[in-house]
């Protein structure tokens, strides 16, 4: 049996549409507001973890998209190392903003980051580490909902690794595919930078978004 909850929506009750001495005729749209605002929809906590699943793909290729679209025009408008300076001002902004017109929090986060405010929490690296260990075994890399400790929030992640020798311009190997000019831009701009050595195919880190489940119920 599903394990069902009744899910209230947002509501505002129906006081008095008419009182004693008072005339005027009751607005039927007012009605049909209020009484559609008092449905409530029935959902189990299974339809609510395949769309929180579902909306998470969709908000991580959304903000993945904004990223590669913006970070590919200031390559091409100001070379690899103004990229460096795109990824530092603007990559959180974009995610930002994304995460603003979903009502969510997103992050990108990994154990080698670049941008120390993308250091991953406790339960972040634990996902990290398991995504990790599927990687070296050959096991497949799903997307993922975990639950939060309150219950009321539902964490979607998804694995990112290098998918292209583009990346490496800025991750792979100093004196191979870094050059001398991009490497002094990053310790300028980082200069605790951890994400150097890449391989294309390697775990970069994982698209960690935080779906309040209020808000995942509203979408379905």
């Amino acid at each position: 049996m599903k394990n069902t909850k009744w899910i209230p929506l947002l509501f505002a009750p129906l006081l008095f549409l008419a009182s004693c001495g008072d005339n005027k005729k009751i607005d039927r749209d007012v009605v049909d507001q209020v009484n559609k605002a008092n449905d409530v929809k029935k959902v189990s906590e299974s339809e609510i973890t395949d769309y929180a699943l579902k909306w998470g793909d969709e908000i991580s290729q959304e903000a993945q998209a904004e990223l590669i679209g913006t970070l590919q025009k200031a390559i091409e408008e100001k070379g690899i190392t103004g990229a460096i300076d795109f990824c530092q001002q603007e990559a959180l902004p974009i995610t930002k903003n994304v995460a603003e017109k979903h009502r969510v929090n997103i992050r990108r986060v990994s154990v080698k980051n670049r941008n120390p405010e993308n250091s991953p929490t406790d339960m972040e690296k634990n996902l990290l580490d398991a995504y990790a260990y599927n990687l070296e075994n050959d096991l497949e890399n799903r997307p993922n909902i975990q639950k939060t400790e309150d219950g009321e929030v539902l964490l979607y992640t998804k694995a990112i690794t290098i998918p292209g020798g583009l990346c490496l311009n800025c991750h792979g190997e100093p004196g191979k595919e870094v050059s001398d000019a991009t490497l002094d831009m990053i310790k300028s701009r980082y200069p605790e930078d951890k994400a150097l050595g890449y391989k294309v195919g390697d775990l970069r880190g994982m698209w960690s978004i935080s779906l309040p489940k209020k808000e995942v119920v509203k979408n379905m």
